[in-house]
């Protein structure tokens, strides 16, 4: 039963440890400072095609729980404002690094954005604003 806000995003969590791995080990990957996107196909066989899916690695090295919380919550919404340019058939893991800490509480969701949009173009995302 999807939630207004969230439209049915909660569904689109990878939540195995399996599934982490498989995207750690045989996916591709970009990073900057603040953050790593993998990326991994998923398999056709699967019956689960209705867009990307994420997972999220938000470490003590982070912070606190509550400052890892916030963390986690500014990447899941800025990642599903990017996902657009994203294949669908695709399952994510971003990794927040230490200093994420710092982007979201100067710039909050539009500089996590920002930094992850960069890893988005360097994974062949589509351009916004139909560029290029």
């Amino acid at each position: 039963m999807p939630d207004a806000a969230g439209g049915g995003r909660r569904r689109r969590r990878l939540s195995r440890s399996a599934e982490f791995e498989r995207v750690y080990r045989q996916g591709r990957s970009k990073a900057n400072r603040y953050l790593v996107l993998y990326a991994f196909p998923r398999e056709e066989d699967t019956d689960d095609d209705d867009g990307p899916r994420l997972g999220l690695s938000v470490s003590r090295r982070v912070g606190g729980a509550v400052d890892r919380t916030r963390v986690k919550r500014v990447l899941r919404e800025a990642f599903w404002q990017e996902a657009e340019r994203l294949p669908g058939d695709s399952d994510y893991v971003v990794v927040a690094r230490p200093d994420a800490k710092g982007l979201a509480e100067r710039e909050g969701t539009d500089g996590v954005r920002r930094s992850l949009g960069e890893l988005v173009d360097g994974m062949g995302g589509t351009r916004r604003g139909g560029g290029a």
